[in-house]
């Protein structure tokens, strides 16, 4: 039987050592550059709306969001029209790029779960993992429902959820400061933890910068497709009773901190999140559920039988591995075999 040995940890030193030549490692960031530069980078959003609230803009926003034209809207032609509905789960992908980067973008339009949620749907994703849930709050200018709590908190569990009050401008700018401390409060009463969260691992500026977003949240956000003219030039937004609103303009509403904040300063860190933090804990629990179904099943079994491995359970690395591999980009072959977790 062969035997390894180990070198004790205080026998390995570490030497700075002056180079006497160029080498050439200092490319390897150009390497990994140009690598991902040609594969490109995916993103997977998924956008929940309430019970009863499927007309909250969630389409609207995602193009406003993306500068592009990604989702069909279902929001009404004038305001005659009823609004349309979301009646069953959407999944459009795009490519997209900007100054040589392309982003491959998948988003999930979901009903509002109060509409469209049954016992017999118990995944609403297969084969995607989401990096961030965009979670659609009513303007109602009260409280949380208790049904939005429940799934905030399912959610809060297995995705990055970024919550967002949805048209904020039909409600005044007291309203709305007085809606968002409510929700705060409610979030912390019911433990409900929301992206960015907290580490250890980030510096003072990382640290600053989570704390300012934690602040915001929720939100207050307006989208628009659409062009109006302020003062001689046209911009993003729409008129409504108090005047014309336009969405870049902090003043109005705080969707330029949405979108900073989504696409320029954490799109890479949500990737990174769902992969270390969200992915990780699901293997772990399915393993663990694994584990303890195949232990049941060997313990009323008879002892000749208790003797061999359960099937399936010959050892942790061959654990559906097909299935609980470890996380692989997004998209590559290997992710097709992966599943999600949804609200069960």
């Amino acid at each position: 039987m062969s035997t390894v040995s180990l070198v004790p940890e205080q026998a390995i030193t570490s030497q700075t050592t002056a180079l006497e030549g160029y080498v050439g490692f200092d490319t390897i960031t150009q390497q990994i550059e140009k690598k991902l530069l040609k594969r490109g980078f995916h993103f997977n959003v998924m956008v929940v709306g309430g019970i009863g609230q499927s007309g909250l803009g969630k389409s609207t926003l995602v193009n406003t969001i993306f500068a592009s034209h990604l989702i069909e809207s279902k929001g009404r032609i004038s305001a005659e029209e009823p609004p349309r509905q979301t009646t069953e789960i959407q999944t459009v992908s795009h490519s997209i790029e900007e100054n040589g980067v392309r982003l491959r973008l998948n988003i999930v339009d979901t009903p509002g779960y109060g509409d469209q949620l049954t016992a017999t749907r118990d995944r609403y994703i297969q084969d995607t993992r989401i990096h961030c849930c965009l979670f659609f709050i009513g303007p109602t200018g009260h409280a949380l429902k208790p049904i939005d709590i429940v799934v905030l908190k399912k959610l809060s569990e297995v995705v990055n959820v970024v919550p967002v009050i949805a048209k904020s401008d039909s409600l005044t700018i007291e309203e709305r400061a007085a809606f968002k401390q409510r929700i705060k409060a409610e979030l912390v009463f019911h433990n409900i933890k929301l992206y960015p969260y907290e580490s250890d691992e980030d510096d003072e500026q990382e640290q600053a910068l989570n704390e300012s977003i934690r602040d915001l949240l929720p939100f207050a956000i307006v989208g628009s497709e659409r062009n109006v003219v302020i003062e001689g030039r046209p911009v993003r937004g729409r008129k409504n009773r108090y005047g014309v609103i336009n969405v870049e303009n902090e003043e109005h509403c705080e969707f330029i901190y949405l979108r900073n904040f989504l696409t320029r300063t954490h799109l890479q860190d949500l990737i990174e999140t769902t992969a270390q933090i969200h992915y990780e804990a699901f293997r772990a629990k399915q393993l663990m559920a694994i584990k303890e179904s195949s232990g049941s099943q060997a313990s009323l079994a008879s002892p000749a039988v208790s003797n061999h491995n359960p099937q399936g359970m010959t050892s942790p690395s061959g654990l559906g591995s097909n299935v609980l591999t470890s996380p692989q980009t997004i998209g590559s072959p290997a992710q097709s075999q992966k599943s999600v977790p949804a609200f069960s």
